[in-house]
């Protein structure tokens, strides 16, 4: 994927944000389904709205977490499947 990063994102509800893109692309993605899919407790502390609303954007992806608990693939998310990263 060329040259595509997060730009910004915004809290929708529950676990969904819609994350805009460079390409000036934007989508909602629910990430509650592939945390559920995944239990770890890296992952678990996330399924708490007010702590899954804590991500930032660094050098283009969306974090969560001080050391990047849990971060996505950009194709990933630009696609919306985050089946790609099972």
């Amino acid at each position: 994927m060329e040259n595509i990063a997060v730009t910004r994102a915004d809290y929708v509800d529950g676990l969904s944000l819609r994350v805009f893109f460079s390409d000036k692309t934007s989508r909602v993605i629910d990430f509650g389904e592939f945390i559920d899919r995944h239990p770890h407790p890296q992952y678990n502390k996330y399924r708490k709205p007010s702590l899954f609303r804590q991500f930032t954007i660094r050098c283009g992806n969306l974090i969560w977490g001080k050391h990047a608990d849990l971060s996505f693939p950009i194709e990933a998310l630009h696609s919306g499947d985050l089946e790609y990263c099972d």
